[in-house]
């Protein structure tokens, strides 16, 4: 007698499938983080995109950067799917409003790795913290309260952390203070088209930031 396999069930066993879709949905998953764990995701990838895919979901795996997160397919792609419920299914993934300091932030760490990755040294990034606040701080307003516009810089690189595009480095014994890796990700969420503009949008945002600035004093 021959019994039937059903796929679900087949997926439901394997424990690595179950684990890789539950860090997804979580959040972004780096090869450095757990190298087993993402060996397991190159040979399984089909069956993740499959399974998220019922959710109105899409995989994003770079394997020469080493990361790999899920975003809400994309418009186009909907249209494509027959499926009659297609249109009717909720975001799971929630965009969020970055403010525009952050916004900023992100543009000119982009724009470093960029630079960083043209001299062809490391492989990784990693700036201080004082080298986060020079970089943004020539795009603000002057202000007469350093100490109050570092702060609120150390408020927007916190941010940028949270968000998974900055990884804080723990010290190492008495050396110097820990710095920042840029993560590779930011190069999907700032892509090249948009960074080959950058020059022109930094000198909008300047303009912006003088312009709020003179606003609020009036």
């Amino acid at each position: 007698m021959q019994t039937e396999v059903n796929p679900t069930d087949h997926d439901a066993a394997n424990p690595a499938l179950s684990t890789l879709l539950i860090l997804l949905l979580k959040g972004v998953l780096y090869q450095d983080g757990d190298p087993w764990l993402w060996g397991q995701l190159l040979g399984l990838q089909a069956r993740v995109r499959d399974q998220v895919a019922i959710l109105g979901l899409e995989l994003l795996l770079d394997e020469a950067e080493g990361y790999a997160f899920l975003r809400t397919r994309s418009e186009p792609e909907r249209e494509g799917d027959t499926s009659s419920n297609q249109e009717d299914l909720p975001r799971l993934v929630v965009r969020r409003q970055l403010s525009f300091p952050v916004s900023l932030l992100l543009a000119l760490l982009r724009k470093k790795l960029a630079e960083f990755d043209a001299g062809g040294g490391d492989t990784r990034l990693v700036l201080s913290r004082d080298d986060i606040v020079e970089l943004i701080r020539v795009f603000l307003p002057d202000s007469s309260n350093d100490a109050r516009l570092v702060n609120q810089i150390e408020q927007h690189i916190n941010k940028v952390v949270e968000l998974g595009f900055l990884r804080r480095l723990q010290p190492s014994g008495s050396g110097p203070a820990p710095g920042f890796e840029v993560r590779r990700i930011i190069k999907a969420f700032v892509d090249a088209q948009w960074l080959s503009a950058l020059d022109q949008k930094l000198l909008q945002y300047q303009q912006h930031l003088l312009g709020d600035t003179d606003s609020e004093r009036d």
